[in-house]
C-alpha cells in the first residue's frame, strides 16, 4: 500500500525517544538498588517492589493512553504525559521513605507509558505496509540505544552523586524531551477522525479488541518473546553483580550485547521490509531466538558463569526478537484501523502487564543461577512461539476465506 504522506523530518528519532522514556526509567536506577535499600532502611525485596509497582501502574494506564489520544489527539496527550512524568521523577528524587518511593514510582508508571503507546499509533497514522515496517524498525533500532546507555549513566551517577541524582537526571531528560515534542511533534490524527470517550463506545471497542484471537495471540507472542530477554534486565543486579562479579558501573556487560543485537535485528527488519513477507520475517526471527536459547542452555551446562561468554546469547536472542517484533506489532494493530490508539494501548497493556508479572514472580524464581535464567528464557520463548504459530494459522485461514 502506498504511503499516506511524507514522514515529518526526524520523526523516527522523536518517536524512539518517547518510546524509550518509560524503559529508561527502569534501567537507569538498577545500579542504585543497594544504596536505596541502605539509605531508606528498606530490604532488597522492598526495593525490588519499586520496579514491580512501576510496571503494574505502567500496564494499567497503557489501557487508556491510546483511547485518550484517539479522542484528544496525539500531540496534546504526549505533552501532558511527559510533563507529569518529570514531576513524578522529582518526587522520586526527594523521597525519604520507601513508601514514598513506591508512590512516586507508581506515578512514573502511570505517565511513562504514553510515549510507547502513542508512538505506535502515530506510525500507523502516517504509513501502511512496508513503509510502516521500515519506520517501526528505525524506531526500534534507535530505541535500543537507550537501554544500553541507561544503566551505564545510572551507574556513574550512582558512583559520583548517589541514587537521588539518577531521578534528577530523569527530570532533566524529560524536560528536554518535552521541549523537543512541543517544537517538533506534529498532530497526526485529524479532528474528523477522532473517537468518542463515551463509556458505551469504549466498552464495545475494548471488547472488540480484547476478544480478537489474532490480536491476543500476536500480543502474547510479543510479550513472551520480550520476557525471555527481560528476565535478564529484571535480574541484572543479581546476574551481573552476584553471579558474574561485575561492579555497579559495569552494567554495559549486559545491555551492550543485548542492545547491539536489538539494533542489528531492527536494521535487518527494515532492510527486509517489502522484500520478503512479514510472516517470513517472523519465522526467521524465531529460528534465531531458538538458536540463542539452546546455545544459552548448552553454554551454562558446559561452562561456569563468567564473562564474556555468559552474555553472548543475549546478543543473538535480541537480534532474533527485534527481527520479529516490528511485523508482529503491526499485525496486532492492522485489524483496527479506526481505533489504532486504543488497540496500541491494549497491546502495550499486555506486554507491560506481563512485565510486571515477570518482575514480581518470574525473575525471582529464575535468578538463582545463570542456568535457571537460561531455562527461563527458553521456556518463555517456547510459549511465545506457540502463540505466534496460532496467530499465523488464524491469519492464513482468514486470508483463504476472503473472496
Amino acid at each position: 500500500m502506498a504511503e499516506k504522506k511524507a514522514a515529518p523530518r526526524g520523526i523516527a528519532i522523536l518517536l524512539a525517544s518517547l518510546s524509550a522514556l518509560g524503559p529508561f526509567s527502569i534501567d537507569t536506577y538498577l545500579p542504585s538498588f543497594h544504596e536505596i535499600a541502605d539509605k531508606l532502611g528498606a530490604t532488597q525485596l522492598e526495593v525490588q517492589q519499586t520496579l514491580s509497582i512501576y510496571l503494574l501502574s505502567f500496564a494499567l494506564m497503557t489501557l487508556w493512553h491510546g483511547a485518550i489520544s484517539d479522542r484528544f489527539g496525539r500531540r496534546r496527550v504526549i505533552l501532558v504525559a511527559v510533563a507529569l512524568f518529570a514531576v513524578a521523577s522529582a518526587g522520586c528524587a526527594f523521597a525519604t521513605r520507601i513508601e514514598q518511593l513506591w508512590f512516586w514510582r507508581a506515578m512514573q508508571g502511570i505517565t511513562g507509558g504514553a510515549g510507547i503507546v502513542i508512538s505506535r499509533a502515530i506510525v500507523r497514522d502516517l504509513f501502511d505496509g512496508p513503509p510502516a515496517q521500515r519506520l517501526m524498525s528505525q524506531i526500534t533500532m534507535m530505541f535500543a540505544i537507550a537501554p544500553a546507555i541507561a544503566p551505564v549513566i545510572g551507574g556513574w551517577l550512582q558512583a559520583w552523586f548517589g541514587w537521588r541524582s539518577v531521578f534528577m537526571f530523569l527530570v532533566l531528560a524529560s524536560a528536554v524531551l518535552w521541549l523537543a515534542c512541543w517544537k517538533l511533534l506534529p498532530e497526526t490524527l485529524p479532528v474528523e477522525k477522532r473517537q468518542s470517550l463515551h463509556p458505551r463506545y469504549l466498552g464495545k471497542t475494548y471488547w472488540k479488541v480484547l476478544t480478537s484471537p489474532p490480536f491476543l495471540f500476536a500480543c502474547a507472542a510479543l510479550s513472551l518473546n520480550f520476557a525471555g530477554f527481560f528476565v535478564y534486565v529484571l535480574s541484572a543486579p543479581v546476574f551481573l553483580m552476584t553471579h558474574l562479579g561485575v561492579p555497579e558501573t559495569g552494567f554495559l556487560w549486559l545491555f551492550g550485547p543485548a542492545m547491539g543485537g536489538l539494533m542489528l535485528g531492527s536494521w535487518l527488519s527494515g532492510r527486509l521490509a517489502g522484500k520478503i513477507t512479514p510472516g517470513r520475517t517472523i519465522v526467521i526471527g524465531y529460528l534465531v531466538m531458538c538458536s540463542a536459547a539452546l546455545y544459552n542452555i548448552g553454554l551454562n551446562l558446559a561452562l561456569p558463569a563468567a564473562l564474556p561468554w555468559s552474555v553472548t546469547p543475549l546478543f543473538v536472542y535480541t537480534l532474533g526478537m527485534s527481527l520479529a517484533m516490528p511485523s508482529l506489532t503491526l499485525m496486532a494493530l492492522d485489524p483496527f484501523p479506526a481505533q489504532r490508539g486504543l488497540a496500541a494501548s491494549c497491546q502495550t497493556f499486555f506486554q507491560s502487564g506481563f512485565n510486571s508479572i515477570s518482575a514480581a514472580i518470574i525473575a525471582p524464581l529464575v535468578w538463582g543461577s545463570t542456568l535457571t535464567l537460561a531455562f527461563g528464557m527458553a521456556g518463555l520463548l517456547a510459549i511465545g512461539g506457540l502463540a505466534a504459530l496460532a496467530h499465523r494459522r488464524i491469519r492464513l485461514s482468514s486470508l483463504k476465506e476472503q473472496p
